[in-house]
């Protein structure tokens, strides 16, 4: 599966879970989740060596939780993400 696809199919997750609710409506920029799953990459490279090196679902968790508060005023909590970060990381760990 090449990165294009893992997008895909993270952006799935997210709109799928939707831990915004009914404000996704009033967000006019947020592009399914686009933006916010290329920082949930990013994040993981900087700080994790993704993908050289292995990436715990709890280290995830933490990642996924900091982005979506950050980009939408959110207060999720990790373990919140925890059952999407799980999803995540079996598209991230697929060859």
């Amino acid at each position: 599966m090449n990165q294009k696809q893992k997008i895909e199919q993270i952006k799935s997750i997210l709109k799928q879970w939707n831990p915004l609710g009914n404000a996704e409506h009033s967000i006019p920029d947020l592009n399914d989740y686009e933006t916010e799953v290329d920082d949930i990459i990013f994040n993981l490279e900087m700080d994790y060596d993704f993908p050289e090196k292995s990436v715990t679902k709890k280290q995830l968790s933490n990642i996924v939780k900091e982005v979506l508060n950050q980009a939408f005023d959110l207060y999720l909590t990790s373990s919140e993400c925890d059952a999407p970060s799980e999803e995540i990381l079996e598209v991230l760990n697929q060859k």
